[in-house]
């Protein structure tokens, strides 16, 4: 039987080929290095947007500022607490959706680093509108910093996860 010799457009058009062994590679790439576990720059600036997006209405409440003063210390460890707990079942439902084998220390890490940054935020927002009274009663401004970040924390990790 004779060999069918390639035509010019088959020698011009090695798409076949490229197209087969790219998908391959990005298969392997994708088992290989997961990008959902990667917190990158982008994940960064969407936490901090997030963050800015509840810490507004909340840090200019009166009902927040009064929280800080009126709650006992142990009642804002509970709300960090909690804070934190939301934040892991979130982001531990999104980051284990479509990857089997996750790493728990980037888990981790994206929880904290969500979390600091929204502290951040928040602190720096009080600081400006002068409700949290670092050099006078660091403890007050502490409280209202964690009560305003416990739904800034939340609305951070939800616009991180943004594609």
């Amino acid at each position: 039987m004779k060999k069918k010799s390639p035509t010019k457009r088959d020698r011009n058009n090695p798409k076949k080929k490229v197209k087969r062994i790219s998908d391959e590679t990005a298969t392997f790439k994708g088992q290989m290095e997961p990008s959902k576990t990667k917190f990158g720059v982008k994940h960064i600036l969407q936490a901090i947007v997030g963050a800015t997006l509840l810490a507004v209405p909340i840090g200019f409440t009166e009902e927040t500022w009064r929280l800080g003063e009126t709650l006992p210390m142990w009642n804002i460890v509970a709300i960090l607490i909690i804070s934190l707990f939301f934040i892991a079942i979130f982001v531990y439902r999104n980051f284990s959706r479509n990857i089997p084998n996750f790493y728990w220390t980037d888990l981790l890490k994206r929880i904290i680093t969500i979390y600091i940054i929204s502290f951040l935020i928040v602190a720096l927002l009080l600081t400006v509108i002068q409700r949290a009274p670092w050099t006078i009663d660091w403890i007050l401004a502490i409280k209202r910093t964690i009560i305003v970040t416990f739904p800034s924390a939340l609305s951070a990790a939800i616009a991180g996860n943004l594609r």
